[in-house]
């Protein structure tokens, strides 16, 4: 980049094609994002301000930025936040990056979710999902549990920065939450990435937490033990809502209908691929 005058038209110009040939991803976008990022401002005054010169400190805070991203650094990591359902999460390098796709998982959840009715989320990470739900649901009890103690303080400052009533519990899936709770709905996007796969994700993907991707060896060896403790936690007719790989297509659902689930659907998330399964417990006799 030269040292003459930079215009915010030029610098997202030039970044673009920095960043298409270094195959990041959405490169005038993630241009965009930074630049704001660089200047403190929404990508909006980037455009109103296209033809306004920059100092050297916007350069030189742009550049690093830039810098950061071609070396595979999130993006999300670089601006400290990701929008979810509307709702901007603070995210660090505890927790996974929350996804367009499983804004799809929260909404199945909750279309599912009775009035006054409680949900529990699993492998909360960000807390996105036991959030949004909370926010979108403010008369159901939301609780969550995670197992890091990091991730689930990042979940925490999200819950008071928008305003959230989330129950938190530290531990693994359900077991800190008390013997004889049951939901009206268990929603989990646990580690689901078979092992043998995680090499040949993006190296952006690579630096997020392991132990938020490795699902074993197929990929299930969480979503196993969601299936199976699940049962115990639902009230009648309660639904679980758990994402997935795509070559969980089959085997899940087969998990499911073992565990002594009915109805068992599979939902597709934009691209048509499926994403995750919907599973509720028969009614009672």
């Amino acid at each position: 980049m030269s040292d003459e005058a930079w215009t915010p038209l030029r610098l997202i110009t030039w970044t673009q094609g920095f960043f298409a040939k270094g195959g990041v991803d959405a490169p005038r976008l993630t241009a965009e994002i930074l630049l704001a990022q660089a200047l403190s401002c929404d990508r909006v005054r980037l455009y109103l301000d296209f033809d306004k010169p920059l100092g050297a400190p916007e350069l030189a805070a742009f550049r690093e930025l830039v810098r950061r991203r071609a070396a595979g650094e999130p993006t999300a990591w670089l601006t400290g936040r990701r929008e979810f359902l509307g709702h901007a999460f603070r995210v660090t390098p505890a927790v996974l990056v929350p996804r367009p796709e499983t804004e799809l998982l929260v909404e199945a959840a909750l279309a599912h979710l009775p009035p006054e009715g409680a949900l529990l989320d699993l492998c909360t990470g960000s807390g996105c999902i036991a959030i949004s739900a909370a926010l979108a649901r403010p008369d159901a009890r939301v609780v969550a549990t995670e197992l890091s103690p990091e991730a689930l303080a990042v979940a925490r400052e999200n819950a008071t920065a928008l305003g959230a009533k989330v129950e938190w519990l530290e531990g693994d899936l359900d077991g800190p939450v008390e013997a004889g709770e049951r939901f009206d709905v268990i929603v989990a996007n646990p580690p689901y990435v078979p092992a043998g796969e995680i090499a040949g994700l993006s190296r952006e993907v690579r630096r997020e937490p392991r132990m938020a991707l490795d699902g074993g060896s197929d990929g299930l060896d969480t979503l196993r033990r969601i299936v199976s403790c699940a049962p115990s936690r639902l009230r009648r007719e309660g639904l679980l809502v758990v994402e997935m790989h795509e070559s969980h297509e089959v085997p899940l659902p087969a998990l499911c209908r073992e565990a002594g689930f009915s109805g068992v659907e599979v939902g597709r998330d934009l691209a048509g691929l499926p994403r995750w399964v919907v599973a509720r417990l028969p009614a009672p006799a």
